[in-house]
């Protein structure tokens, strides 16, 4: 059935930010250099940006560690600079998404500052300060970049605060009504400019039903005190009740170890307009130790957006963003079939029911980094991985990165934007960038060069999203899943009046697949046997 919000008829583009574009060629992007490619992305067809934090920040955790909500980090620019962003976006009929990460400040936020001066301080009960249990932490859980979620208070004995992340990220306490007062201003004030919804990291887990010892686990013990408590959705439910509800506004939700039981308790309150699920995102990883690769089979990506297509009524779907690898690294063919794989993703990704999020550079096929080292690495999550890996694996660091660089190391995604083969690949005019440039600018994967090759990955994504934009059946049409060889996707969307099927070989085989002859809305590079469907070879019918 057709809607007419917005977030369910445009596609949303991921920024992050210090990555896209260098205005002032400092080494980092900025909201200038945002500023500058937005009839690029008015071209390419979207019509919402979600933007990676720019708040004020010690960048421990590249942003996601807040020290200000209501500044912009200078290296970005200045709040001025972020309204004119809002009102240059809007002239082209794009919305702006930000980060909303409020399970955690940074330990440098004045309210952890104020609550380590003063014991008695109101900010005290902002976040968890607990007494340790003999020489022990309070309790057993572990962060998720590795070690005790506990770190000790300077100076207090046997104090501790609890962070489930890195030791500079403090998780805010939601008992104190005062924390979510706190929340509900943030979300007003950026409202009021303009700002039309939030992506909330981390959202199912800022609400600690208790600090209990959680079941043994070798990654996130304590899971079942913290993940989708029953507070978590009358928190939500509050802020779209008190706040959002009176804005045209929505809200996403990065929701870890989600089941669709959980997910539609979200959805049919209104809590979240939408979320992502992860269980695809693990399909080439060891699920117990994600560090360690397996080797990737088409079935076990498709198999798990299949499965949440019909769990919920609406989802947030996606094969890239700021913490996954590059997806045809990962799901492609990035040597012998590079622009039919990167073509067939395309066509799988933008043909599925949901909102659908395209992370920058995805349009032009961007690869994961080659020839990185262990010195190169910016990303705090695979420096812990490393950590762990030799301490617990006794295995050599080197070895350790080896492991880590293929699996969870986020620096494949957050490598600069390449717009031309030009020096830094026009990311900016030549300074050193914060952190090192796929060298492949070079060989053809730019902006500048696809827009001028017909063939390309990027003209290929234009014709995709302008046939996405423009068909309410690709948007809104029922999901039906059909019977075929495990490694391909093959289903059909279906409206009142129009029936499309869509079939995609994920594999770098050719595979027997009966069609009958109909109406081809769009394919990849080759030519169509209705028997058999070549390597990475894509495919939209019009069959009604």
């Amino acid at each position: 059935m057709k809607d007419n919000r917005r977030f369910k008829n445009k596609i949303i583009y991921q920024i992050y930010p210090m990555s896209f574009c260098d205005s002032n060629n400092d080494g980092y992007g900025d909201i200038n250099g945002i500023i500058s490619k937005l009839d690029y992305l008015k071209d390419l067809g979207v019509g919402i940006l979600w933007l990676s934090p720019i708040y004020l920040s010690d960048f421990k955790d590249n942003g996601y560690d807040i020290i200000d909500y209501y500044k912009i980090h200078p290296i970005f620019g200045t709040m001025e600079d972020f309204e004119n962003l809002i009102k240059e976006a809007d002239k082209r009929d794009i919305k702006i998404v930000m980060d909303l990460v409020i399970n955690h400040t940074s330990t440098n936020h004045i309210w952890f500052k104020e609550a380590l001066k003063d014991k008695n301080s109101k900010y005290r009960n902002y976040y968890y300060f607990r007494e340790g249990k003999g020489k022990n932490p309070p309790n057993n859980w572990n962060s998720s970049f590795s070690g005790s979620c506990w770190e000790k208070v300077p100076g207090e004995d046997n104090m501790y605060y609890l962070h489930l992340y890195t030791i500079e990220q403090a998780d805010l306490n939601y008992h104190n009504e005062e924390v979510i007062e706190e929340v509900k201003n943030i979300l007003k004030f950026y409202l009021d400019k303009g700002v039309y919804g939030f992506r909330c990291d981390v959202i199912n887990q800022i609400y600690k039903t208790s600090l209990e010892n959680g079941k043994f686990r070798f990654f996130n013990c304590g899971k079942e005190h913290y993940e989708s408590q029953p507070m978590n959705h009358v928190i939500l439910k509050r802020f779209q009740d008190e706040v959002l509800s009176k804005y045209d506004a929505f809200l996403v939700g990065e929701t870890s170890n989600i089941t669709p039981e959980i997910g539609n308790e979200f959805l049919k309150n209104g809590e979240l307009d939408m979320f992502f699920e992860f269980d695809h995102s693990m399909c080439d990883m060891n699920s117990f130790v994600p560090i360690f690769k397996k080797k990737f089979k088409a079935k076990n990506l498709i198999n798990p957006i299949f499965k949440w297509q019909n769990a919920v009524p609406w989802i947030g779907v996606y094969l890239e963003n700021h913490d996954q690898r590059r997806s045809v690294t990962r799901y492609g063919n990035e040597d012998k079939y590079y622009k039919e794989s990167a073509k067939a993703l395309c066509i799988f990704l933008l043909s599925l029911k949901g909102t659908i999020f395209i992370y920058q550079g995805e349009e032009i096929g961007m690869l994961d980094l080659k020839g990185n080292t262990i010195e190169d690495l910016d990303d705090c999550l695979a420096k812990s991985a490393i950590d762990s890996a030799h301490k617990l694996l006794k295995i050599s660091r080197k070895r350790a990165f080896n492991l880590v660089n293929k699996t969870v190391n986020r620096d494949h995604a957050r490598t600069p934007f390449q717009w031309n083969s030009k020096e830094n690949a026009g990311f900016n005019r030549g300074h050193k960038t914060w952190l090192m440039m796929n060298s492949n600018y070079t060989q053809g994967v730019n902006v500048e060069d696809e827009l001028n090759d017909p063939n390309s990955i990027l003209n290929f994504y234009k014709e995709m999203i302008k046939l996405r934009n423009e068909n309410d059946t690709l948007k809104f049409g029922k999901f039906i899943k059909v019977k075929s060889n495990k490694n391909v996707a093959k289903f059909i969307r279906e409206s009142e009046d129009e029936t499309l099927l869509i079939v995609v070989n994920l594999t770098a085989k050719g595979v027997k697949d009966n069609r009958e002859e109909k109406e081809v809305l769009l394919a990849n590079d080759y030519e169509i046997n209705t028997k058999t469907l070549k390597p990475y070879q894509g495919i939209i019918y019009k069959i009604k």
